[in-house]
């Protein structure tokens, strides 16, 4: 990720994390769409508690002992935000914000907003589909490897195990040509697994048996991704990648804004939903796998040059 001890690259990078895995992967996948576009190195920095933030906004002091300053500082996550300014004040370069801040706007040089959060583009706010992550297109997938996600309890859908066992059950029953795996997250009930149908077709991996790089591995490997609508970054994730994304069904809040995106994306024909599956046999095709984090990269690296040269 960076050229060679001693000579400064192209751009460097530093990502603010506050530990979360969510977090870390949106800003992660800005950050390597970066080095695949420009020589660049990257640096991560933990989020400082709230009090030391302020204290180090206000000093313009932080201690750091990388040898060369920063071009971009990045951050996800409200928590991130103090830090990020407080670093930026200190060691210069710009700002850059994923997801609506908490802060104005205006505190930030660039924010990248996924079009859920209901934020307007403009010559410094760039809308994404969905959350940025770092998946990458596969070349070749296997046509007979599925895989099924499994999210839980939600302020956005009304979780229901049994609704959704009975929809992996059809699934099993409608797809004997292909080999599913199957894993949870942290929000799945305890008692989910249990609940499963027994299938030589099924692989049960629950969430605390995989690694950080297990489901873009799957996901490279998997031609038909399911996933429960209140994994919104699942469903972005399998775009992404390159799938063909099939969306359980299940009650939806009107007021959330991750169900009036999941309600656009199937609008779209982006992805299936459960019931339509089931009255045509078939999934959308996945025509135009989506390249988020790349095309932010080029829109960041677009507005870095203008401003050079301005």
């Amino acid at each position: 990720m960076s050229e060679a001890v001693g000579k400064r690259p192209s751009l460097i990078v530093w990502i603010v994390s506050d530990g979360k895995p969510g977090h870390v992967n949106q800003s992660r996948g800005l950050a390597e769409a970066l080095v695949r576009a420009i020589p660049a190195e990257i640096h991560t920095r933990r989020t400082l508690p709230a009090w030391r933030a302020w204290l180090a906004l206000l000093l313009k002091r932080v201690p750091d002992n990388t040898p060369h300053r920063p071009d971009l500082i990045i951050g996800a996550g409200h928590a991130t935000h103090l830090t990020l300014l407080a670093l930026q004040r200190a060691h210069g370069g710009r700002s850059v914000v994923l997801m609506k801040p908490s802060l104005p706007r205006r505190c930030f040089d660039l924010c990248i907003v996924p079009e859920h959060d209901g934020v307007a583009t403009d010559a410094r706010t760039l809308v994404t589909a969905g959350a940025l992550n770092r998946i990458q297109p596969a070349a070749t997938r296997g046509a007979g490897h599925g895989l099924i996600l499994i999210g839980g309890t939600s302020p956005h859908f009304d979780w229901d195990s049994d609704t959704i066992q009975v929809q992996i059950k059809g699934i099993l029953a409608r797809t004997p040509d292909i080999e599913w795996t199957l894993t949870t997250s942290r929000r799945t009930p305890a008692d989910f697994l249990a609940q499963l149908p027994s299938s030589p077709k099924l692989t049960v991996i629950p969430h605390t048996a995989t690694s950080p790089d297990w489901i873009p591995e799957q996901l490279a490997r998997s031609s038909t991704v399911w996933v429960t609508p209140d994994s919104a970054s699942m469903v972005f994730e399998a775009l992404t990648a390159g799938a063909e994304v099939g969306v359980f069904d299940l009650p939806v809040n009107p007021k959330s804004r991750v169900g009036r995106a999941i309600a656009q994306l199937a609008d779209a024909q982006r992805i299936t939903r459960f019931a339509y599956w089931c009255a045509h046999d078939k999934l959308h095709p996945n025509l135009h796998p989506l390249a988020e984090a790349d095309r932010c990269a080029a829109w960041i690296l677009d507005w870095l040059k203008k401003k050079t040269n301005g």
